[in-house]
């Protein structure tokens, strides 16, 4: 039987939840189109759709947030705020947003022109869709060791350095205006980047002047598999492991509802004046002034106190347990999952689940919705039917590498009965898998985040 590793905190406060009917699910489900996202939270039992700011803050925050000072112009929370993300990352300039995909977005409309490429590990849904509506063109280099999702590798989130060298030649370095790795590789299973490859990017940057961004949502996570898993940092602390893992970029952008562990806020950092000053002015005219971004004096001071606490060891060790406790006990269940288990989720793999449904009637889709159906468990689809598109040129359908489900855990929010309830639902799911249908978009098919919008039906 697997471990569970016992949660470093007591639980103070506590929200009710309710199981629906199966009967009740399936009018809610069709309502909704067939498309999770559609679904109100009061009718989920257990949420897994993501861990973007879904978790629980701590009394330190709340605490925090009590102090916060509401004031325009440079209020007490931001300096708190930027000195602890200098002191984190050592980028010099420090820019508020209200969420990751805006600080995407000020990063990629200030740096991108027309047909420009931005190589990256593997791009999220929110950085492809920004890059592409910039008019720039998203490569995925992962290692293909991440595109095998039952091959087992320390650091499968790995940028391929090779791959990264022959875009360089390929484009020239006036067409790729950074390149970018997301730690933890959240699209390629949640799985970690090694600080060897990290260096190995920067050099070849550094050979050709292109700067070296991050996407940092899950940094400490990251740091976190560095520490386990790659020789000579088993020693060292969190916080030296974060600081190195920054001292070879030359900027980032964050969603600080993952590792800053809040509900809302995030922010860009960069060492160039020039471009802080440019993404600036576009702040002040979409988000607000230059000291709060979109949030509230309050918000700040949450983020930077979540940052202080996400590194520390025993909360990491706690919240990577947790996926592998659930992964473990899917394993002892066959349900066929990505190897090894990631930081933030545990990926199933919908193609090996249901190996009866091609592609191209979203096997992954078909799971997250019967998950739901079968159990009240909200997961979301991360494969053909998010990543899936037609070419420009040819009109050919281009499909992922994976299709996979992904039950994202919201942090220090379920216990292991709720994990046990998550795995015994997926087990009883895969022992009726010859059951279920695949699935056609019947609306918003064309979009490219239609994974928010799309509504879809059962192919009976």
């Amino acid at each position: 039987m697997p471990k569970y590793i016992p949660e470093p905190f007591r639980i103070k406060v506590v929200e009710p939840i309710t199981k629906t009917t199966r009967e009740e699910r399936e009018q809610i489900i069709k309502a909704a189109g067939y498309n999770v996202f559609n679904i109100p939270s009061e009718k989920v039992y257990i949420d897994l759709l993501t861990d973007s700011g879904t978790g629980a803050m701590s009394d330190n925050q709340w605490a925090g947030m009590q102090l916060g000072d509401e004031s325009y112009a440079h209020c007490r929370n931001w300096f708190h705020f930027e000195e602890t993300i200098r002191r984190i990352t050592g980028l010099k300039h420090v820019i508020p947003t209200h969420q990751g995909r805006v600080a995407e977005n000020l990063l990629f409309s200030t740096v991108l022109e027309k047909n420009m490429v931005v190589p990256n590990n593997n791009h999220f849904d929110t950085t492809r869709a920004n890059i592409l509506a910039n008019g720039g063109i998203p490569l995925d280099l992962v290692i293909d060791e991440g595109k095998d999702p039952d091959l087992l590798h320390p650091f499968k989130g790995n940028l391929n350095i090779d791959k990264l060298e022959d875009t360089i030649q390929k484009y020239g370095k006036n067409k790729i205006p950074l390149t970018m790795i997301t730690i933890t590789n959240n699209s390629g299973g949640g799985q970690p980047v090694s600080m060897e490859n990290i260096r190995q990017a920067r050099a070849v940057c550094d050979r050709h002047g292109i700067p070296l961004f991050f996407d940092a949502c899950r940094f400490a996570e990251n740091a976190y598999f560095i520490k386990t898993r790659e020789k000579g940092y088993e020693n060292k602390a969190i916080p030296d492991i974060v600081r190195e893992m920054f001292s070879y970029v030359d900027g980032c952008t964050m969603s600080a509802k993952k590792d800053a562990l809040v509900n809302i806020g995030g922010f860009i950092a960069v060492n160039d004046e020039r471009l802080a000053e440019q993404i600036k002015e576009k702040l002040i005219l979409i988000e607000g002034f230059l000291t709060y971004g979109g949030l509230a004096g309050r918000d700040l001071e949450a983020i930077a106190r979540g940052l202080i606490e996400v590194q520390k060891e025993d909360y990491l060790a706690y919240r990577i347990g947790q996926a592998k406790y659930l992964g473990d006990l899917l394993a002892e269940k066959g349900v066929p999952c990505l190897k090894p288990i990631g930081g933030h989720a545990v990926y199933v793999n919908a193609r090996k689940f249901l190996d009866h449904i091609p592609q191209r009637e979203f096997p992954g889709q078909s799971l997250v919705v019967n998950l739901y159906l079968h159990s009240g468990i909200r997961a979301v689809e991360i494969g053909s039917y998010m990543f899936a598109h037609k070419d420009p040129k040819t009109g050919e359908v281009n499909y992922p590498d994976m299709d996979l489900v992904r039950l994202a855990l919201p942090r220090r929010v379920y216990t292991g009965g709720h994990l046990d309830y998550v795995a015994d639902s997926l087990g009883e799911l895969y022992a009726a898998r010859k059951t279920l249908h695949g699935m056609r978009i019947t609306e918003k098919g064309e979009s490219p985040l239609r994974h928010f919008v799309a509504r879809l039906e059962f192919i009976k």
